[in-house]
């Protein structure tokens, strides 16, 4: 197939379009690097350099493509709550801007970058795809307002659309990883400071009801994220949206990461406890129970230390690329 991936310079998108890649798929990524690397787009990839809503209409009219991959968006939970109008603008008015250029080009697939962000603070655990929706901050709103525009459009023009709502993205593969100027995830963060960038790595709160007391979160392997969307791309349906969770299942505290880290970097990490941040759960763990059954995927790296591993390999082959 051939396939446009926006926001494909960025770590997630880089990832899946390599992958796609070796899956035989023609690739042309759409980035307006804002926050991605021109270095991470894959090598047998196409790339344009622009805004979604400026070059999507004219990349997809007439230029046969059989789907798209949409990984562009604002993505800083913080950020969103100070600066609401550039991700309801940046995600939602761009995201119905591309859906209108597949809509007027006859562009039948769609895949979709959502987010755990869509559960906000979740009543029980594992979470699954029917657990209410309400996000607590504009970026995770503005999520939940694409996949309603996805829903619409699919039953009203046909598209063929799936969701997938991601946990703790982690790792590495064929040498793409993460290198973001603001970095916000917790396994980065520490590899920072085993690597020398970084003096330190804050725990915020030591009291959660958990069992050593740091808040637990699932981390999925961004190979196995990556091989969920070809699944998704593949099985789409016209006139039907998707929506399925992408996580391990496993929740690893925020102490047990820190660890993991020390053990495969063979480094000290200092970690100094702080106070609890306002609307952070407890503990987030994914059902993904739908997506193994209905897409056929089941993930093949959920042990900490592989992830940890993977990433830091990345993290010491970036050298001066380093961007956080």
């Amino acid at each position: 197939m051939k396939l446009l991936v926006t926001g494909g310079a960025g770590y997630v998108g880089s990832v899946c379009a390599k992958v796609l890649l070796e899956r035989g798929h023609e690739v042309v990524v759409l980035d307006d690097l804002s926050t991605g690397n021109a270095d991470a787009v894959p090598e047998g990839a196409s790339f344009v350099e622009g805004d979604v809503a400026a070059e999507a209409t004219g990349l997809l009219t007439g230029g046969g493509f059989d789907g798209v991959l949409h990984f562009a968006a604002k993505s800083l939970v913080g950020e969103s709550v100070l600066e609401p109008e550039t991700y309801w603008h940046g995600n939602v008015v761009k995201s119905l801007d591309l859906l209108d250029a597949m809509r007027s080009s006859g562009t039948p697939r769609l895949v979709f970058s959502s987010t755990a962000a869509t559960y906000g603070e979740p009543e029980s655990s594992p979470i699954t795809e029917d657990a209410p929706a309400r996000p607590t901050n504009p970026y995770g709103a503005t999520k939940l307002a694409i996949d309603h525009a996805i829903t619409s459009y699919a039953v009203a023009h046909g598209l063929a659309a799936t969701s997938l709502r991601y946990f703790n993205v982690a790792g590495a593969y064929a040498g793409f990883g993460e290198n973001r100027l603001v970095e916000t995830h917790l396994i980065p963060l520490v590899l920072q400071v085993a690597v020398g960038r970084r003096e330190s790595i804050a725990v915020f709160g030591t009291d959660w009801p958990t069992p050593d007391g740091t808040a637990v979160r699932d981390y999925i392997h961004i190979r196995d994220l990556s091989d969920a969307h070809v699944l998704a791309l593949e099985s789409s349906e016209p006139g039907k949206h998707r929506i399925y969770n992408l996580g391990s299942g496993n929740g690893f505290s925020v102490r047990e990461v820190i660890s993991a880290c020390e053990r495969v970097t063979a480094r000290n990490i200092d970690a100094k406890d702080s106070p609890r941040r306002a609307g952070d759960p407890a503990v987030l763990v994914a059902s993904s129970a739908r997506a193994i059954a209905e897409l056929g995927w089941s993930p093949q790296h959920t042990d900490l230390d592989e992830i940890v591993a993977d990433a830091w390999t990345y993290v010491q082959s970036l050298g001066d690329r380093a961007r956080g």
